[in-house]
């Protein structure tokens, strides 16, 4: 068994069934079937490597370690423990490997399949990553579906109304019966003087002092 899966062409097969696998988890929207075959494979490869002598543990706890990474990169920040985790994942398989130069030939051939089965999903079938989409907020707040960021007192312009306060150039007014916090073109206006909003831009409502 362990002659059988170190074959260079097994291992070929392995890993592009791992790579493939994986780039079909990415469009499913849970980890499921894809990633437990592509999981599968890269397991059945160390195992075999381990059975012949080639890899030790310190080989799988890269692995190990590897996938953790990447399995945290879904939840930190930045893209660090993800490029952390593909450099382990690929570290160790080139320590499992008997032949260096046959382990990057092995990888080289997985990754073009991967990239050819990736863009065929989208291009083709047109497939959304729905495993990235779920942890993505697409959804927007907009103006015409009623979401405001703050309240616009368009309705105020040209109304007159009492300094309740001094403004200077901040304050309260009360406009048609209501507390109104105001701001002056910059000017000093005194408590209890008539003023009139001459401009609202959102909840900023700018007065000026009114000679009526």
């Amino acid at each position: 068994m362990a002659e059988f899966i170190t074959d260079p062409i097994v291992v070929t097969i392995l890993l592009t069934i791992a790579g493939m696998a994986m780039v079909l988890e990415l469009f499913s929207p849970r980890i499921g079937l894809p990633g437990l075959i592509g999981l599968s494979a890269l397991l059945l490869f160390f195992y075999g490597h381990f059975l012949a002598g080639l890899a030790g543990f310190g080989t799988l706890a890269l692995f190990i370690a590897g996938l953790i990474l990447i399995f945290l990169e879904f939840f930190l920040p930045g893209a660090v423990a993800g490029t952390l985790g593909v450099a382990a994942l690929i570290g160790s398989l080139f320590l499992a490997g008997e032949s260096t130069l046959q382990m990057g030939i092995s990888l080289v051939i997985s990754i073009f399949f991967s990239i050819v089965f990736f863009i065929m999903l989208v291009k083709v079938f047109h497939k959304k990553m729905a495993l990235f989409n779920s942890m993505v907020l697409f959804d927007t707040a907009r103006k015409e579906d009623g979401y405001v960021t703050n309240v616009n007192r368009t309705d105020l312009l040209g109304s007159e109304g009492t300094a309740l306060t001094v403004l200077r150039p901040s304050g309260t007014a009360v406009i048609n019966n209501e507390r109104v916090d105001v701001v002056t073109e910059g000017s000093f206006i005194p408590k209890g003087a008539t003023v009139k909003v001459i401009e609202v831009e959102g909840p900023r409502v700018v007065v000026r002092e009114s000679n009526n």
